[in-house]
Parts: structure tokens; sequence; C-alpha cells
């Protein structure tokens, strides 16, 4: 027996984490790879990946005042993967 009951809400919000944290583990880095390759950021949407970040922090925030670890979970990796992608855009700027 298990200690909560499977409803709707349960299974999407466990799909929401997971299809969230494969976009956050697949794509970005995948995105991060390509840019250090190539030593440019050059076709990246910039507003895009900062409003993302801001996004992504916000969110986080959010769950934390909520008290609320699938937010903070998700979310967070979210600021990780676009943070490195920040910091890309702004090394490979000047180059």
């Amino acid at each position: 027996m298990l200690p909560f009951e499977i409803t709707f809400a349960v299974i999407i919000g466990v799909l929401t984490v997971v299809i969230g944290i494969l976009v956050k583990i697949i794509g970005f880095p995948d995105q991060f790879r390509k840019n250090f390759k190539r030593k440019s950021t050059r076709g990246l949407s910039t507003i895009f990946i900062v409003l993302a970040f801001v996004s992504y922090i916000l969110w986080t925030l959010h769950g934390a005042l909520q008290g609320d670890w699938v937010l903070i979970l998700g979310q967070g990796v979210g600021i990780i993967t676009t943070g490195m992608i920040v910091y890309q855009v702004i090394i490979y700027r000047n180059k």
C-alpha cells in the first residue's frame, strides 16, 4: 500500500517534474556543449535565455516561500542549466 493516493493530479505532477527536468538536463546542456565547442553563442536568443533564467529564479523563490519541493527542485535545475548559458553569453560576448 502506498502512503499516498494515486490521483490524476499526482500523475500530472510527477509528469510535470520528470519532463521539466529532462528539458533542463538534456536540452540546455546540449546547447551549452554546442556553445562551448564553437566558443560562441551566436544565433542564440540572449533575451530568451535571460528571461528563462529570471523565470526559473522567481519560480524557485515562489516554491521556497510556499514550501513546495516540486517547484524548488524542478525550477532549481533550470537556474543551474540556464545560468551556465547566461555565463557563456557573458564570456563569449567579448570575443
